[in-house]
């Protein structure tokens, strides 16, 4: 087999490939055998059919398609492997020239892992925001725990701002009422402003067994985006009833005996929070760090193919409705191009980062062992709410234990960035990192692993590495199944007059042979 190759860009490559048919003798052994055992020729066991046979019967170009359709993605394999390229994503193969009996072609055109120079992780330095935990941020969680513990009483007045409400919701699109769209018994909080638009302004004034239609636009469903006109119908009103903010409600709401000391604890809290906020910050600005001082070329196969992933994700967050996407990016000020575009540049962010994370990890030899790889396993399952059982399963199906691999140990090798990086805070001070992650001053293994498990999350939203090894040749068949068969059609024209000779000789053995057995009988 010869291959040559050429750079088409810093991140493509075009392999052009030519095999001798003397290299293909093992496939075309395999596919004479496994033709022989599908077709039924009389005088002939199944499985024993000579391969002269075959081509008569089936025809050379169905043989040769066999043949190529296994012997390409395996010599593809072996043309990477030899060039020592890391490819990513499918490639583009066209099959350029099949002389039977002569030399089989192609060439395939892929994505490949650029080359990165790294820059020096110790001139690193970041600056990320104080940890301040205020008055303010304790009352709202004293607010939020106050909620929590409300009680409602029936009021017989109009409905005001914060009552908890009662409501029959109805619908209508150009006079057609929208059965799917209409409730019965909802609990709503006038203000929460979490159903659709003009809601609360109806709403406000009613007393129960009175409704109010008022026009507003669809968000979900198949009307999603339409005007329409919605008719709240509010059948109880509730009085909420907050308590009082003392011991009694701090033994209420917490294990503590008192207000003081409950609020020490929410302050706690609250400060562990922005630890990890504040050490988030710190991964997000040294990734960015990196991004802004290293060239990372993005292969634009694998930019697509993350951009959409995401936009799938968008639109399957409106059940699979572009109307309702589209309604939902206008209220956010934004046009559509203009959502499409800042979905594609991050696409493009996270290619360079998983690039970037990998050349990092490849360059500090980092490694991961089956605890890390069990941990995030069971850390990615909690995350589902599925069982670790049933995640596993998912992962095991769809072939995902390589990206997760991946996810793991790119994480560790941007937590070892993180390490060697200087982080300070706003006032000036360097930080101690397994301090800004929350961790405990433990021995150095158990502390490189922990902060590799908080730094791991990045990973989490990247595209996934899709490197092609072994299971090329699977994924690969019946896209150049499609490709050969015009292509083999012609050779088969080619060949046409003399098969329709064998076929005439073949005919006349097959009937000598059954004679023969006639006689014996």
């Amino acid at each position: 087999m010869k291959s040559t190759v050429e750079n088409l860009n810093p991140t493509r490559v075009k392999l052009t490939v030519e095999v001798p048919f003397d290299e293909l003798k093992p496939h075309f052994d395999r596919a004479y055998k496994a033709l022989a055992g599908q077709v039924n020729i009389p005088g002939f066991r199944r499985g024993k059919v000579p391969a002269k046979i075959l081509d008569a019967r089936l025809g050379r170009g169905t043989i040769l398609s066999e043949v190529v359709n296994e012997a390409v993605p395996a010599k593809y394999s072996e043309a990477i492997g030899e060039a020592n390229l890391l490819v990513l994503g499918q490639p583009d193969i066209e099959v350029t020239r099949i002389d039977d009996g002569d030399a089989l072609a192609f060439t395939a055109e892929v994505d490949v892992r650029p080359e990165i120079t790294l820059p020096a992780l110790g001139e690193i330095t970041v600056s990320v925001d104080d940890v301040e935990v205020a008055e303010t941020d304790i009352d709202e969680q004293v607010e939020a725990l106050r909620e929590r513990f409300a009680t409602t009483t029936p009021a017989d007045r109009p409905a005001a701002d914060g009552d908890l409400v009662t409501i029959d919701l109805a619908a209508e699109v150009d006079g057609a009422a929208l059965d799917e769209a209409a409730t019965e018994g909802l609990s709503y909080r006038v203000g929460a402003g979490d159903l659709v638009d003009g809601i609360d302004e109806a709403i406000v004034g009613l007393s129960a067994g009175e409704s109010k239609t008022f026009p507003t636009k669809l968000v979900a469903g198949p009307y999603a985006g339409q005007d329409a006109q919605v008719t709240v119908t509010v059948t109880e009103v509730q009085d909420r009833n907050l308590p009082d903010v003392d011991d009694d409600f701090a033994q209420l709401a917490s294990e503590f005996d008192t207000v003081d000391e409950l609020r020490t604890d929410l302050a706690e809290k609250i400060r562990r929070v922005k630890n990890r906020e504040q050490g988030a910050q710190a991964r997000d600005k040294v990734l960015d760090a990196l991004l802004e001082i290293t060239d990372v070329p993005a292969p634009e196969g694998i930019v697509t193919t993350e951009f959409e992933s995401r936009a799938h994700d968008a639109v399957h967050a409106f059940d699979h409705s572009e109307d309702a996407l589209n309604a939902h990016i206008e209220r956010e000020g934004q046009t559509r191009e203009e959502f499409d575009a800042e979905l594609r540049e991050s696409a493009t962010k996270a290619v360079q980062a998983q690039l970037l994370l990998d050349a990092l990890a490849e360059a500090n030899q980092v490694g991961v062992d089956q605890n890390e790889f069990t941990e995030r396993v069971l850390f990615n399952a909690q995350r589902l709410g599925m069982s670790p059982d049933e995640y596993f399963q998912r992962i095991q199906e769809g072939n995902q234990f390589a990206a997760i691999f991946a996810e793991v140990r790119r994480g560790k090798a941007l937590a070892q960035a993180v390490e060697q990086a200087t982080v300070t805070n706003a006032s000036g001070d360097v930080l101690d990192v397994a301090e800004l992650f929350g961790l405990e001053k433990v021995d150095e293994q158990d502390e490189a692993i922990e902060l590799a498990d908080e730094a791991a999350a990045l990973a989490e939203a990247e595209v996934e590495e899709q490197l092609i090894e072994e299971a090329v040749a699977d994924e690969l068949a019946e896209e150049i199944a499609e490709e050969l068969a015009e292509e083999i059609a012609e050779e088969i024209v080619a060949e046409a007059l003399a098969e329709e000779i064998a076929e005439e000789i073949v005919a006349e053995d097959i009937a000598q042979a059954e004679g023969d057995e006639s006689s014996k009988a």
